[in-house]
């Protein structure tokens, strides 16, 4: 199964923010969207960064309550590991783990086009392997 496939089934809405979002700003909307993380993207739309709420418990404990008041910029990740859409889900899962990467974004020819957490990954590979066990079994009992 390729990323692709994936994000027809998920969905490709991504949730971004902008560098200069306040931490309180990106909480709000981390809650409002139900994710873990947000892509952060300029004025052009193009992909700059991504924050997760780990990023704000850890800077949370270096920084304390003021943190809230910072921009996002200041937090986010800048090196961002992305991934095409002709990816396979198994490579972009190895990918995850190997790098402890818990969200990444879909790029297509430079364009934002989707995100895929650990969780995708995982309930991909669940129904792939229910799939194949459904076939074997059908398989065998037609002897």
């Amino acid at each position: 199964m390729r990323i692709a496939d994936l994000l027809r089934h998920k969905g490709s809405d991504v949730a971004t923010a902008v560098p200069g979002l306040s931490v309180a700003g990106l909480l709000e909307d981390l809650a409002r969207h139900n994710v873990g993380a947000l892509v952060v993207v300029d004025d052009t739309g193009t992909l700059v960064g991504i924050v997760s709420e780990r990023d704000v418990v850890r800077s949370l404990d270096e920084r304390g309550a003021e943190l809230l008041h910072a921009p996002v910029s200041e937090i986010m990740t800048t090196t961002v590991v992305t991934c095409e859409p002709t990816e396979s889900v198994n490579n972009l899962a190895a990918i995850m783990t190997e790098r402890r990467i818990r969200h990444m974004p879909v790029v297509d020819g430079g364009r934002l086009v989707g995100i895929v957490s650990i969780g995708d990954v995982v309930k991909s590979r669940i129904q792939q392997l229910e799939s194949d066990r459904e076939q074997l079994e059908s398989y065998i009992a037609r002897g």
